[in-house]
């Protein structure tokens, strides 16, 4: 199958904790990194993971935003620090690539008002910050 999603992270299923309703599925990728998923209890069991299962890390790259500095005080899960290894802009968007730390990388589509203000270049440090209900998965 082939998904217009450009942010394809694998990792393994480290946890899993359900609610009345949804389930938030914890991950360690391979980098080491951690993410958190918000996902349905009926998709936990369409999936069939449990806790040592290999997934597929999906989110669109205009569910990252970006961060130059401190990170503190979010509700926001994933935050995974990096370095801009390249960036794109056109006329209203921008398009940073993201290399993570401990290795894997992910794009954030962000407006050029956003980049110019973050002062965003190819080197730039920042942190990507994923909402955990915009984090989706897929049973490898």
């Amino acid at each position: 199958m082939s998904l217009s999603i450009r942010n394809r992270l694998t990792g393994t299923v480290a946890e899993i904790t359900d609610g009345a309703v949804m389930s938030t599925v914890r991950i360690t990728l391979s980098g080491g990194q951690t993410v958190t998923a918000a996902i349905t209890l009926d998709a936990v069991k369409d999936l069939g993971v449990s806790a040592g299962s290999a997934v597929e890390v999906l989110f669109k790259s205009t569910e990252v935003a970006l961060a130059t500095g401190s990170v503190d005080g979010l509700s926001i899960r994933n935050q995974l620090p990096g370095t801009v290894s390249g960036l794109e802009t056109g006329g209203a968007m921008a398009v940073a690539h993201i290399a993570l730390e401990n290795g894997g990388e992910l794009t954030s589509a962000i407006t050029v008002d956003a980049a110019t203000a973050l002062g965003l270049a190819q080197g730039s440090a920042v942190t990507a910050l994923i909402k955990s209900t915009e984090v989706s998965l897929s049973a490898v």
